[in-house]
């Protein structure tokens, strides 16, 4: 196979919140406290090739969107490397243009005073894309590609609906012409009616341009409809990778398997669904051994004090589960 396109290597990043001034004098007088340690993503490798779509999948607070930030660039691995075309470090960086990132809620990542001609199109003169004279016709095509009227580049984001928000920042990742989109929550804040139009456009730009996503949500629903390559995190790591198709055909993780009978169906509408029990842990302190024990059915002792590897079960099929030993 050829070399990926961006390709993670035990990428870790935890956050450190410092003892303000009561907890260091606290901590002067013998009481028991430290900073505190966000551990919000831990251990985590795969790879993501050119052409592909990788949805990234986890319940709120699993770290997916952290680990997002960390392949945009936006922010820096704790340990580990992101490598882009085989280049780290200073490489990756002067690759930076070529990783674009869309946020999950279209008016918080759009600035309010600027018009929508200024959003898309102060990157790509900044950055020499295109020349003063052309910016003009440059917009009108991209924001065509993207279903916006060009007669909307005067016009600020409180003039618009979330779906054409979530267009225009579509329109301003796409200005600085990228390989690879991460994609966080990109439709989660839209109707359902919405997601569809918003979907079918990435699936049309994916076509058109050649475009990589790294498609990161925690509706499986819409990650089956969109992606060739589906990977689970919970509570930082990831716990199974795999095709879509034999992620959702043969799912080996009692955590994928749980999430799975989440997902609504036409053949069950007689189907009483019961959430995950319990909640996912604090990532402040994460359950020694499987991160997962504390709600899992299968759970024994050795779950409880050793944190399965994730390993090969079948042809490009891995799962982090002591089940699979028996």
């Amino acid at each position: 196979m050829s070399e990926p396109l961006v390709d993670l290597q035990s990428v870790s990043k935890r956050f450190v919140q410092p003892l303000d001034f009561a907890g260091k004098i606290a901590r002067s007088l013998g009481a028991d406290v430290s900073d505190e340690v966000v551990h919000a993503v831990e251990d985590v490798s795969f790879a993501v090739h050119e052409g592909e779509v990788v949805g990234l999948v986890g319940e709120s607070g699993c770290g997916k969107s952290t680990l997002g930030r960390m392949v945009a660039g936006i922010l820096e691995p704790s340990a580990g490397a992101i490598r882009y075309r085989g280049r780290d470090g200073a490489g990756r960086q002067r690759a930076g243009l070529q990783v674009q990132m869309i946020f999950q809620d279209p008016f918080a990542s759009l600035n309010p005073r600027m018009r929508v001609a200024d959003i898309v199109g102060e990157a790509p003169l900044v950055h020499g894309i295109v020349k003063r004279a052309e910016l003009d016709g440059y917009l009108d095509e991209l924001l065509r590609r993207c279903g916006l009227d060009p007669s909307y580049k005067p016009r600020y984001p409180h003039q618009f609906s979330g779906g054409q928000r979530s267009r225009i920042g579509i329109a301003r990742a796409l200005a600085v012409k990228p390989e690879f989109l991460v994609c966080d929550e990109a439709v989660a804040a839209l109707d359902v009616s919405i997601q569809a139009q918003i979907l079918n456009l990435f699936m049309a730009l994916r076509r058109d341009l050649g475009l990589t996503y790294l498609f990161i949500s925690h509706d499986l629903g819409v990650v089956e409809h969109l992606s060739d390559r589906v990977v689970i995190m919970y509570l930082g790591r990831v716990v199974e990778s795999a095709l879509t198709e034999e992620i959702f055909a043969r799912a080996n993780h009692p955590y994928t398997q749980a999430l799975l009978k989440q997902v609504p169906r036409l053949d069950s509408r007689k189907t009483q669904f019961r959430p995950i029990v319990g909640e996912i842990p604090s990532p402040l302190d994460p359950p020694t051994g499987c991160h997962f024990h504390p709600r899992c059915p299968h759970a024994m002792l050795r779950c409880r004090e050793e944190a399965p590897v994730l390993r090969e079960i079948a042809a490009g099929h891995r799962s982090a589960c002591h089940l699979n030993d028996r």
